[in-house]
């Protein structure tokens, strides 16, 4: 793991100066055009923006899916761009876990078996495993639920699952790309609760999405536009 310099030290995320473009025989089209962001542990971050401005690309660069043409990106220290895909992978089991719109959950296996899966890959024995699970479904309202196959779930249940195994081994900085976007807006509104009292348990969360309710739970709102980023107060502040 590489670290980075004591200027970046204090935040658990910190994207500099990040941009990636996409090329092809008629055009050059930049995804992502330096992008600043930075955000500390227990932070709610909303990136808001229409669909194509570059949110996805931005969460997948942080995330290591991706990698960036320009700048750098710093996780809990480690800077993503330097490490190989395996390491990547690494860093997304232990310390950055990522949940979509689609929950991409594996139907035959229980919520609970889906949560313990990052675990039993790390090395977690399978017993244990099961026991953190349960306590992550307590954590996200579905204490007692475990035992339910995906197709038993609600669309809202099936996104608290996804969380869940996204934070399941300790992990301190949740990705969300559109998590509400399959969801009613009762549902929707009980995610963004959710997510922002994981926040105030000490999670970092980074929310893509083009959901303006977001706005009302985050800490700091950033606009993108055509592939860049504007910082934007909490909503609730802009008004005042």
């Amino acid at each position: 793991m590489l670290t980075s310099p004591a200027s970046a030290a204090e935040a658990l995320l910190a994207v500099e100066g990040v941009s990636r473009r996409f090329v092809t025989r008629s055009e050059t089209v930049w995804a992502v055009r330096d992008a600043d962001l930075r955000a500390s542990a227990g932070e709610f971050v909303c990136v808001f923006g229409a669909s194509g401005s570059g949110k996805s690309t931005l969460l997948n660069l942080i995330a290591g899916l991706d990698q960036a043409d320009a700048g750098r990106i710093l996780v809990e220290s480690t800077e993503v761009g330097r490490l190989n895909e395996d390491q990547r992978a690494r860093l997304r089991l232990t310390n950055v876990g990522v949940i979509f719109q689609d929950h991409n959950l594996i139907e035959e296996f229980t919520a609970q078996e889906n949560v313990a899966l990052p675990l039993e890959v790390t090395g977690v024995p399978y017993r244990r495993a099961l026991e953190l699970a349960d306590q992550q479904l307590a954590r996200v309202g579905l204490e007692g639920l475990g035992s339910r196959l995906p197709s038993q779930l609600s669309g809202g249940q099936r996104q608290r699952v996804g969380i869940a195994r996204a934070l399941v081994g300790d992990r301190r900085v949740l990705l969300a790309d559109e998590p509400t976007g399959a969801l009613d807006s009762s549902n929707s509104r009980a995610l963004f609760r959710l997510l922002r009292q994981l926040c105030d348990q000490g999670t970092l969360a980074v929310v893509c999405t083009h959901d303006p309710m977001c706005r009302e739970y985050a800490d700091t709102v950033y606009e993108m536009v055509d592939g860049s980023v504007v910082r934007r107060e909490r909503a609730a502040e802009e008004t005042t």
